[in-house]
């Protein structure tokens, strides 16, 4: 029985990565769950995610070779996820993977156990954070708050947290999600 695939996503600024990170701190050990990185053409050091730097022409390459289960294109980077989920799911893991809202309406390999998350912000929230987090100039800024609330997320079954008060609350909210997802008997913890 695979795991379930966990494909987060929302506008810029919501919050996902620290969401994802503070989820991932609060996880119980026994929670067979585990979190992919992404393969982004983006220095390491730009934009607060732990994320795998690669140049255009390593991700180029990578691709090609079919490295990875899910890549895309959004403001001017690629982005690729590694066939490693499928191994990881195979075995029984829920996997939690940050996507991209265009790129889930068109991707391949959404299956029964795909579960999409929308972590979202009012927009005054949106914008103040995008101001904050400096990774981009004002009008990059302003461009990438425009996309996200031009862009809506209509998928069945989508689970939605607002991520507008304590960061532990949304966080909280998505431990409780992971918490309720089917996980394979056979994983068991390893001493």
């Amino acid at each position: 029985m695979a795991g379930a695939l966990v494909y987060v996503m929302g506008p810029s600024g919501a919050g996902k990565d620290s969401v994802l990170g503070r989820a991932r701190a609060m996880l119980s050990i026994d929670l067979p769950v585990v979190f992919a990185h992404r393969y982004i053409t983006r220095p390491h050091d730009i934009g607060g995610e732990n994320h795998v730097a690669l140049s255009p022409s390593e991700f180029a390459l990578r691709r090609a070779h079919g490295l990875f289960a899910f890549h895309w294109q959004a403001h001017g980077n690629d982005y690729g996820i590694g066939h490693e989920i499928e191994a990881w799911r195979n075995a029984g893991l829920a996997v939690v993977v940050s996507g991209s809202r265009e790129h889930f309406r068109t991707m391949d390999g959404v299956d029964k156990d795909t579960v999409p998350v929308l972590i979202t912000a009012p927009a005054e929230r949106l914008k103040e954070r995008l101001l904050k987090r400096a990774r981009e100039d004002a009008d990059a800024a302003a461009e990438r708050l425009q996309r996200g609330l031009a862009y809506d997320l209509d998928v069945a079954g989508a689970v939605t947290i607002t991520n507008d008060g304590a960061l532990d609350e949304a966080a909280e909210a998505f431990v409780r999600l992971l918490a309720t997802l089917r996980h394979s008997p056979a994983v068991r913890r390893r001493a």
